[in-house]
């Protein structure tokens, strides 16, 4: 691509002689001699002058977002950087937007699908992706996971006080109490990172606890049709630097590591302490998303490159889905970066997405990724609507306006035949002279359901009661509405429309209850929380657990109102969301407790010990319940199960993986070797004998049966176990909830450690009659496989299934 200017022309030549440009320079002949003397000092620097000389160059309409992954050790000699190399042999300095270098060899650059064309075809180009952009996936939860005050994992993990963790999101509000240093101890010193300085937001907004904050906008500004001082980004609503105009990010990173705040509440839901998992840990906080243009990829690839040189232990990312093409690993820049930082050491908490409860669900599905469900907790904020009839329906809301006082009001469906247009309650589809004054039912979807209420107060209505349809069950989650609302699951919907449809004079208030604790039953899947199996990576259970992810107070940006939405006046210091964004810092701060404690524990050995602890019960000490359906839960939902960290600080066994191991995994599942070493950096070598994808040595199995014939089929699992419990101990094998038709051996049955032998491998076969296997609505059967030493009990979810259907 060139520009039609001088300028662009200086560009392609550079990797000629510079000289030849001077006379292009509509400058001085003073200038020319002065230019000529310093040519060699501008052949290494003319990169970097160029991109600030042609920022303002208008880039063609066409133009996209596109990453190269370069073979590194193809850059010639001559050239004293690798920018300097790409900004010469493959784009204009102008267009180039990141360069990475740590988890990931290459550079995005926006340009015409043409000129990405040619560049592809350099032999130095391993390969090409376009840019594509993500999606967020939007007190009490510490005790719920079983941590006490100067007890436990809190205790021997000084609460997290040496480990740092990043937060990609969008960005921090740092005056926030949450986030204070006070008693906190050195920065640790392995910390390179910096506190960039940019909107409302300088070096001094950093301290011993937000010891970083980076922000990232060329991908998002380049995808949005501009680059340069052409400013997509809205700085009314937004800030260009780290600090948070959205708030979801302030709320992940407290959730992760906030610190005590006493007398927190949303508006006086929710009222007690406020702490992260991990109270002590450090906060590194890299901005990636923004409002009005999402996360994209080339930014949140450039944040893990940065981070992980840094030097973060954890890396905490409630980012996933998107346009819902699911890309092979090799082409998808999340299991790119996610991969570089892992072979360094890097733990990465990842959301698995809000498209449940539809089964293969679940994104960010990498094995080397911990992918995190959402469940609820005990704690739940009930409303109630009291129909005409004297009927009451159960519902939740966080709403926090002066209340109904039991006045009734009549009550309109805009779905009812001949009365309004649009049941959804979109913009504008409202007719003031129908519902001003009334309460009116809104069915869920299509439009956030804060913006819902904001329409409903904008056409002249009192209150908005909100309904789920079939999809969404009876999963309902608080919202803090602008106006007196309560959310109904699909039962209660279904009846609040057959009374106004029944009715001559329909009529209903709401009674808000606030806050309500020691809910059973607890924890619940949440209904939006996604579910396997993956689609791309089917014989790797995910997601690998759940954590709370239903109302989750915790910190909130003072730069908008807890709806989220630009005409709430409203501010408050905490607000309550929901999420499986909600549900990854929660995982996010319990790696950081872990890796405090057991500082030589590798990504890998993290997750197991998370994995094998988690709990399938719930507080009535019966079996979890899907909240959509609320029938069983089962694997698919809740991967292992749901986060218990009273339990993960001592697992007994672990169950881990080298990089090397997860090369042979992407061997297994087809990857050729050029494609694997678009993920790994360096180039690889598929074993003679092909590895098969069951025996990655992950603490869960699939026994993945190809094909629809009906008979006896067998899968044989190798798996090796790490004894990190007393050094001379025994380990004997119990295999549970064996489906019917399907029968699970173990050998050996008994496993036994010593000072000499820490580590022990066994084999287990699934042994499947496909014509009496009895299976669930998912199209699987499932069961479970413990070792235990009469103190840990470490526990595997199994799955059994076929491509096919059974």
């Amino acid at each position: 691509m060139s520009h039609p200017n001088s300028s662009s022309r200086c560009s392609h030549t550079l990797s000629g002689d510079i000289t030849a440009l001077i006379p292009l320079c509509k400058c001085s002949p003073q200038f020319r001699v002065l230019a000529s003397k310093m040519a060699p000092f501008l052949l290494l620097f003319f990169p970097l002058f160029t991109q600030g000389l042609l920022l303002s160059a208008a880039q063609p309409s066409n133009s996209k977002t596109f990453i190269f992954r370069i073979n590194s050790e193809s850059k010639p000699s001559v050239f004293p950087t690798h920018y300097h190399w790409y900004s010469s042999e493959f784009a204009e300095p102008t267009s180039i937007l990141h360069v990475y270098e740590n988890v990931f060899h290459g550079f995005s650059a926006h340009l015409t699908q043409d000129r990405a064309s040619s560049i592809s075809n350099h032999s130095s180009v391993l390969s090409v992706f376009e840019d594509r952009r993500r999606l967020l996936q939007t007190t009490r939860s510490p005790q719920f996971l079983g941590l006490r005050t100067q007890r436990g994992l809190w205790s021997e993990s000084d609460y997290g006080s040496d480990v740092i963790i990043g937060i990609f999101d969008t960005g921090i509000w740092p005056e926030h109490r949450s986030f204070s240093d006070l008693n906190l101890g050195p920065v640790p010193r392995r910390w390179k990172g910096v506190c960039e300085a940019g909107v409302k937001f300088t070096a001094r907004n950093c301290n011993k606890k937000l010891i970083g904050a980076r922000y990232f906008s060329k991908g998002g500004e380049a995808g949005s049709g501009s680059v340069g001082p052409v400013n997509p980004i809205n700085e009314t609503v937004e800030f260009r630097s780290p600090r948070d105009a959205d708030g979801h990010g302030t709320h992940t990173a407290s959730t992760a590591a906030g610190r005590y705040a006493f007398r927190a509440s949303m508006s006086g839901y929710a009222s007690g302490i406020a702490k992260g998992v991990a109270p002590k840990a450090r906060l590194a906080v890299y901005k990636v998303c923004w409002k009005n243009l999402g996360c994209f990829d080339s930014d949140i690839l450039a944040a893990f490159d940065v981070a992980v040189a840094d030097g973060v232990d954890v890396i905490s990312l409630s980012i996933g889905g998107g346009d819902g093409v699911v890309s092979p690993f090799y082409l998808d820049p999340i299991a790119i970066g996610s991969y570089g930082a892992v072979a360094r050491g890097v733990l990465v908490s990842t959301s698995a997405g809000n498209d449940g409860p539809s089964g293969m669900s679940v994104t960010n599905s990498a094995p080397w990724l911990t992918t995190v469900g959402a469940g609820t907790i005990d704690r739940d904020f009930p409303a109630q609507v009291i129909l005409g009839n004297g009927r009451k329906l159960s519902g939740v809301s966080l709403y926090s306006g002066k209340p109904l006082n039991g006045k009734m009001f009549e009550l309109v469906y805009p779905g009812k035949a001949g009365l309004l247009v649009d049941s959804l309650c979109m913009e504008n589809s409202l007719d003031p002279k129908m519902v001003k004054g009334k309460i009116v039912v809104c069915d869920r979807g299509s439009s956030p359901r804060v913006v819902k209420g904001l329409v409903v107060q904008k056409a002249g209505g009192i209150g908005m009661i909100l309904t789920n349809g079939i999809s969404n069950g009876e999963g309902v989650v608080g919202d803090p509405h602008v106006l007196p609302a309560c959310s109904l699951g699909a039962d209660e919907g279904e009846a609040i429309k057959s009374y106004i449809k029944s009715s001559a004079n329909p009529t209903a208030t709401i009674d808000f209850k606030g806050t309500m604790l020691g809910i059973k039953p607890a924890p619940v899947v949440a209904s939006f929380s996604a579910r396997g199996p993956s689609g791309l990576n089917p014989q790797i259970l995910k997601p690998d657990l759940i954590a709370p992810g239903v109302n989750i107070l915790a910190a909130w940006t003072n730069a908008v109102g807890p709806s989220g939405l630009d005409a709430d006046s409203r501010r408050t210091e905490f607000n309550i969301l929901s999420g499986t964004s909600m549900a990854c810092p929660h995982v996010s701060g319990a790696g950081a407790l872990l890796k405090s404690a057991h500082p030589d524990w590798s990504p890998a050995a993290i997750r197991s010990a998370l994995m094998t602890t988690a709990t399938i019960s719930d507080n009535r000490n019966q079996p979890m319940i899907d909240e959509a359906s609320g029938n069983a839960s089962t694997p698919y939902d809740f991967g292992s199960g749901n986060l218990n960290l009273g339990l993960a600080m001592d697992p007994g066994l672990v169950y881990d993986i080298s990089a090397h191991d997860y090369v042979n995994y992407m061997c297994s599942i087809g990857y050729v070797e050029n494609e694997i070493q678009v993920i790994t950096r360096i180039p690889v070598k598929c074993p003679g004998r092909k590895a098969v994808p069951e025996n990655l040595n992950y603490p869960s199995f699939v026994a993945l049966f190809q094909g629809a014939s009906k008979g006896v089929s067998r899968k044989t699992f190798i798996r090796t176990v790490t004894n990190v419990g007393a050094v001379n101990s025994v380990y004997r094998v119990k295999v549970e909830s064996q489906p019917k038709g399907v029968i699970v051996s173990v050998k050996p049955s008994e496993l036994v450690f010593s000072d000499g032998v820490r580590k022990r491998r066994f084999v287990l076969t699934v042994t499947a009659d496909t014509r009496n296997v009895v299976v669930g609505p998912s199209g699987a059967a499932f069961g479970s496989v413990s070792w235990t030493d009469g103190k840990h009990v470490v526990r595997s979810p199994i799955v059994i299934t076929q491509v096919v259907p059974l």
